[in-house]
């Protein structure tokens, strides 16, 4: 049974099922929280709130420090390992992705402003 994160139950039921789906157990995790850096004052520098989780087959490390909630930045954490387990089962690496994204990115400006300069 999977932990209960301070999200919505939706999203603690799709994390359940995502992680059926790629084979991952909780005891196949290991987690440890550090303190946070960043925006969020007081709050951040008293509370441990930056969760670290390393799946230990794939040798996969996270770290999450989005949000000033621990519960909430381990939902993210799973979140983003589980996506990068289930590329790593694809046969795609973080690298790919990335590169992918940057190329969408590039091709968004340029159609943008290719209508910015035409002259008339």
């Amino acid at each position: 049974m999977t932990a209960t994160f301070a999200v919505s139950d939706e999203k603690n039921r799709w994390l359940r099922e995502k992680m059926t789906e790629l084979g991952v157990t909780e005891a196949d995790l290991e987690e440890s929280f550090v303190r946070s850096s960043g925006a969020g004052g007081q709050h951040v520098n008293k509370t441990s709130s930056c969760v670290q989780i390393r799946h230990r087959p794939t040798g996969i490390e996270v770290k999450c420090m989005k949000d000033r909630s621990q519960s909430v930045n381990r939902f993210l954490a799973r979140r983003e390992l589980l996506e990068r387990i289930e590329r790593l089962q694809k046969g795609e690496t973080f690298r790919d992705a990335r590169v992918e994204k940057l190329k969408k990115q590039k091709a968004r400006r340029k159609r943008r402003a290719g209508g910015k300069y035409e002259k008339e």
